[in-house]
C-alpha cells in the first residue's frame, strides 16, 4: 500500500483528498502547515506527496525545494488554483512530478497518482534491469547505446514479472537470445532454468518428444521415460527460436499447451502441469506467413502479446563501437592476449553493412585477434588478417564477387558456390528451410549449420 502525504491549509480539502484516497486503496496522512509537513517527511517514508503551493509560512515551492534538498525521494504533486502555467512550470523546476490545477475531479486526482506510481515502478524496473546486466557474466552482457535497443529494454523491464509470452523478431545475430536471457534474468524466475531449442536445428521426428518428452515405448528407441523441455523448464523460462520452422501439427500442440498449461508427453495417457515462460524468436515475418496460412494464426497471436523486434545492426551504428569494445575485452580475458582497436579500426567497423549483425561482428573481432601479431589492431587487421581466407571466412569479397574476379584457390571457389546454391534454393523456397534443404538434398540440420557458416542468416 502506498502512503501519501497530503499537505494542504484548507480544512475541508485535506479532509476530501484523506476520504477519496483512502477509499482507492492508499494509505493517507495529512499537514496543515508546510514546516510541519517538512518535519514528517523527514522523519516518515511516503511515496508520494500532494502539497498545495499558496499556504502560510512555508509555501509549496519552498517545502518542494527544503525537501528535495534534505534527500526526500517521493514524487511530489503540486495542487494550485493560482498561477496556470507559470505555475506548473515553476513547480516542476524545482523537482515536482507532476501539477494538478484546482478546482480538480477526484478521477483527475487518482489518474495522476497512478500514472506516478507507474512512472516510479518502471524506473526501478529498468534501474534493477540494467544492475543485474552489467553483474551478469560478460558473455550474456548487453550493450544497448542505441535509443532502439535501450527501447527494447524499457520492454524487457516492463514485461519481466508479467506471465504473458513474448515474440521477438529480428535478424539472425541481432541478439534475440540474449534479449530473452535477459527477460529471464530479471524477473522472479532468475533462479530457475533456462532452456533454450532452436527448432530448426531438431528433425521434425524427434521435435515433438524433445518438447513434450516421451515415455518408455512410444516408438523404437524409448528404452525409458524422458521429460521433455517444458517439464525441463517447469517454474522457469522456454526460449524457443525460430519458432518459424516448427512443422504446423506441432504448432497446434503447441497452441494447446500455452491454452492449457499442460503437456502430454508422446505415447503417455495423462497430461502433466507446467508452470512455464515462454519467449518465441523468429527472423521471419510470421504476421504474413499466418495470413497466408503457412503459419497457425492462432497461434501467432498467441506467441505475439508482447512483441520485441531488434533492428539490424547497420541500423543502430551507435552500438557498434561499444559492443567492439566490449568484445574485445572479452577476448582478451579468453585469450590471454591485450589488443585493442585503433580510431581507423572502429572508423572501419561502423562503416560496414553488417549483414550477419553483431554475430558477424564478434567473429571478426575474434578472427582479427587471433590472426593478427599487432597489439593494436587496424582497418587491415580486420578486412583481411595475415593468413586468412577471404573476408567473413569461406566467403568471397562482395567487390570482387560483382566484378567477376575468380576466386584465389579451389577451397575459396568451392565455398562461394555452395553459398551461392543455398541462397538461391532459401530465394526460390521463399525463406522455407526444410523445402530447400529437399531441394538441396541435405538435412535440416545441414543446412542450418551451413547457413550460419555462410552468414546467410
Amino acid at each position: 500500500m502506498s502512503r501519501v502525504l497530503v499537505v494542504d491549509d484548507e480544512g475541508g480539502l485535506r479532509q476530501g483528498l484523506r476520504l477519496l484516497l483512502s477509499d482507492a486503496g492508499y494509505d493517507v496522512v495529512t499537514e496543515s502547515e508546510g514546516a510541519a509537513a517538512l518535519a514528517r517527511a523527514g522523519g516518515e517514508l511516503f511515496d508520494l506527496i500532494l502539497c498545495d503551493v499558496r499556504m502560510a509560512g512555508v509555501g509549496g515551492l519552498e517545502f518542494l525545494r527544503r525537501y528535495r534538498e534534505a534527500g526526500g525521494t517521493a514524487l511530489v504533486i503540486m495542487m494550485s488554483a493560482y498561477g496556470g502555467e507559470e505555475a506548473a512550470l515553476n513547480a516542476m523546476k524545482e523537482g515536482a512530478y507532476d501539477y494538478i490545477p484546482k478546482p480538480f475531479r477526484p478521477d483527475e486526482v487518482i489518474l495522476t497518482l497512478r500514472k506516478a506510481e507507474e512512472r516510479e515502478r518502471l524506473r526501478h524496473d529498468v534501474a534493477r534491469l540494467r544492475a543485474q546486466i552489467e553483474a551478469a557474466p560478460a558473455s550474456r552482457a548487453i550493450v544497448a547505446e542505441s535509443s532502439q535497443m535501450r527501447a527494447a529494454l524499457d520492454i524487457v523491464a516492463r514485461v519481466a514479472d508479467q506471465r504473458v509470452t513474448v515474440l521477438v523478431t529480428g535478424d539472425s545475430g541481432t541478439g534475440k537470445e540474449v534479449i530473452a536471457q535477459a527477460i529471464h534474468r530479471a524477473g522472479s524466475r532468475a533462479a530457475a532454468a533456462f532452456v533454450a531449442v532452436n527448432c530448426a536445428a531438431i528433425p521434425a521426428a524427434l521435435l515433438e518428444s524433445e518438447l513434450f518428452g516421451h515415455v518408455r515405448g512410444a516408438f523404437t528407441g524409448a528404452v525409458g521415460d524422458k521429460p521433455g523441455l517444458f517439464e525441463q523448464a517447469d517454474g522457469g523460462t522456454l526460449f524457443l527460436d525460430e519458432i518459424g520452422e516448427l512443422p504446423l501439427e506441432l504448432q497446434a500442440k503447441l497452441l494447446r499447451v500455452l491454452q492449457d498449461g499442460e503437456v502430454r508427453r508422446v505415447g503417455d495417457k495423462k497430461t502433466r502441469r507446467v508452470d512455464v515462460r515462454l519467449v518465441a524468436a523468429t527472423a521471419r515475418n510470421l504476421e504474413a506467413e499466418a495470413a497466408a496460412g503457412v503459419f497457425r494464426a492462432d497461434l501467432f497471436y498467441r506467441l505475439n502479446v508482447v512483441a520485441i523486434h531488434l533492428a539490424p545492426l547497420r541500423e543502430r551504428r551507435g552500438d557498434i563501437a561499444p559492443l567492439a569494445r566490449h568484445f574485445m575485452a572479452r577476448l582478451e580475458s579468453r585469450l590471454g592476449r591485450a589488443a585493442t582497436l585503433s580510431d581507423e579500426a572502429v572508423a572501419w567497423l561502423e562503416a560496414q553493412p553488417w549483414r550477419g549483425n553483431v554475430r558477424e561482428l564478434e567473429h571478426c573481432l575474434e578472427r582479427a585477434v587471433v590472426l593478427s601479431e599487432r597489439s593494436v589492431l587496424g582497418p587491415h587487421d580486420l578486412s583481411s588478417p595475415p593468413g586468412s581466407r577471404a573476408r567473413h571466412g569461406a566467403d568471397l569479397d562482395d567487390s570482387a564477387r560483382e566484378a567477376g574476379a575468380a576466386p584465389h584457390t579451389l577451397e575459396a571457389a568451392v565455398a562461394a558456390a555452395e553459398r551461392r546454391a543455398i541462397a538461391a534454393a532459401l530465394e526460390s523456397a521463399g525463406g522455407n528451410r526444410r523445402e530447400a534443404a529437399a531441394a538441396l538434398g541435405v538435412s535440416l540440420r545441414t543446412l542450418f549449420y551451413k547457413i550460419r557458416h555462410h552468414e546467410l542468416g
